[in-house]
């Protein structure tokens, strides 16, 4: 079991405490972790696309003349492909773009990469994190202490609503319960911050 020291939001350590090798101490498996985000990123397309088809596009009722006789092409219908104003052929309907997805590989791809993080001294464990008020200022100073650099997700045990509104105006920040993070929202950072209540999640839900 890997060790790491517990920080207050000062930036000073309290304790330490061991981490889970089920959790923490697991092989990367990119492929995995590929298969998962594309998956979640499929499942954020709307698919409200349409075109119509030839049945749908409004005219056309009657031939627009004679079948022969008049040195013209035969057309049966001014709503064909071929004319302007005509249907569609083949165009994208509505549907759906989500594919199915393992429970089991999403909770793999989340290990390897809460894995990776502690492997590259990228994962800072904090007991708490607490804001009197909503002011950016006051988190921007937390980040500071705790040496956040480039892209960083702070994962909570439990939602906290004035962390969240005081990291709505830093752009490189996502704050969120450890719950409603997703593979793709944890791989596109470059540092995790994860409180102690949800090093405890993760551990109960992710063996």
């Amino acid at each position: 079991m890997s060790t790491v020291n517990v920080l207050n939001q000062e930036g000073t350590a309290v304790k330490k405490i061991k981490l889970s090798d089920e959790v923490f101490g697991v092989e990367a498996n990119m492929q995995v972790v590929y298969d998962v985000v594309n998956a979640e990123r499929a499942a954020m397309r709307q698919g409200t696309h349409d075109t119509k088809g030839r049945s749908e596009v409004s005219g056309g009722g009657k031939k627009p003349w004679r079948q022969k006789g008049t040195g013209r092409a035969r057309q049966g219908s001014i709503r064909s492909p071929q004319w302007v104003g005509g249907g569609i052929v083949f165009g994208p309907t509505p549907r759906s773009y989500a594919v199915k997805t393992n429970k089991k590989a999403v909770k793999l791809a989340k290990k390897c990469l809460l894995s990776n993080k502690l492997a590259l001294g990228k994962l800072v464990v904090v007991d708490d994190i607490k804001l009197d008020s909503v002011k950016t200022k006051d988190f921007v100073n937390v980040l500071k202490n705790l040496n956040a650099n480039g892209k960083v997700v702070v994962a909570l045990g439990e939602e906290n609503t004035n962390l969240v509104m005081a990291s709505n105006n830093v752009p490189s920040v996502y704050v969120q319960s450890y719950s409603h993070l997703s593979v793709y929202d944890m791989i596109n950072a470059d540092m995790y911050i994860i409180t102690e209540a949800a090093i405890k999640k993760y551990e109960e839900e992710l063996k």
